[in-house]
């Protein structure tokens, strides 16, 4: 176990499988598969495998999204990264082309494919056509693509080693505003299930439920609560798609007051979806929902501060609901 950061333990798992299967690639544009950690070996892709292997392109996120769909359809597994500029531009793609050929095959169609898609429009400073605030709301919406957003070092690593070997398209959301989180996190190989959420904290007055970028601040306002004597339990979807409804239903029974926090539009964010489900099967409980406003992120970062979701907010919505 070392402390690594959340890119470092993402590289350290494409790393680990390309050195595994020769016949693996990996695209990118802007952004090289670099990453460094005090201890630890820099990670460069493009020195270790060579540029046959790591490519990188010019700047047609949509050309990236179809080229690894190919390798993955023709046989080699392949993974590429979008950087924020071009967030949503593989949309496209992925909806038409990915999520529908292997219910065209049959089942025959084995798309062995990640597509890395950058979320740092939910961080400050990007206005205007480069905030692509709403990742998760987009690509969570497809059927036949698994979309997963990690929001520790630790599950980053597990989950990308889980999707580089599984048969279904992945989008693997890489919340930016993590990139300084650290942890410990094992150096061999493991996998973290595509299709489980995460109970971060037990407790049975309220559920609070995020993801990505949105449980820090859940963590710190549910750290607070606890200290004032409310029992929080706090849920870390990790996968938008397909969504663990079991978790999130077991503990809104136990609960009856559930509580959504998004860092994405207030619109049919991920939190809306849980408060979905959880009101088809839970009877009698309560829901609240926080989420950015239906509205640009602004260029001043004070602007945006204000707008986004924070502990103290989310500790008052909570307190709120359970009264």
């Amino acid at each position: 176990m070392t402390e690594k950061s959340w890119m470092y333990a993402v590289l350290e798992a494409v790393q680990k499988e390309m050195q595994d299967d020769p016949a693996m690639t990996w695209i990118f544009e802007l952004t090289p598969p670099v990453a460094s950690n005090p201890g630890l070996p820099v990670i460069n892709l493009e020195t270790e495998f060579g540029r046959k292997r790591v490519v990188n392109t010019g700047i047609d996120e949509n050309w990236m999204a179809s080229a690894v769909l190919g390798a993955g359809l023709a046989g080699s597994r392949s993974a590429t990264y979008i950087p924020y500029q071009g967030a949503l531009m593989p949309l496209e793609v992925i909806q038409n082309v990915a999520g529908k050929l292997r219910h065209m095959t049959g089942g025959k169609a084995s798309m062995p494919v990640v597509w890395v898609i950058e979320m740092t429009g939910q961080t400050p400073g990007f206005a205007g056509q480069h905030s692509c605030y709403e990742e998760d709301s987009f690509y969570m919406h497809i059927p036949g693509v698994r979309t997963v957003i990690p929001s520790t070092p630790y599950d980053a690593k597990g989950m990308m080693h889980a999707a580089l070997r599984s048969p279904d398209p992945v989008v693997y959301l890489y919340p930016a505003g993590l990139r300084t989180l650290t942890e410990e996190v094992p150096d061999e190989p493991y996998e973290v299930p595509l299709d489980k959420a995460a109970v971060r904290m037990e407790g049975g007055d309220i559920t609070i439920v995020s993801s990505g970028g949105g449980m820090p601040g859940v963590l710190e306002a549910a750290e607070v609560l606890k200290g004032e004597g409310m029992g929080v339990e706090v849920i870390d979807l990790r996968v938008l798609k397909e969504m663990d409804t079991e978790t999130l239903v077991n503990s809104v029974a136990k609960t009856k007051r559930l509580l959504t926090v998004d860092q994405s539009y207030y619109t049919l964010a991920p939190g809306a979806e849980v408060v979905a489900r959880c009101a088809e099967n839970v009877e009698g409980a309560k829901f609240k929902r926080v989420a950015f406003p239906d509205a640009p992120p602004p260029a001043s970062p004070e602007m945006f501060l204000w707008m986004r979701p924070n502990a103290e907010g989310i500790a008052g919505a909570a307190r709120a609901l359970v009264g």
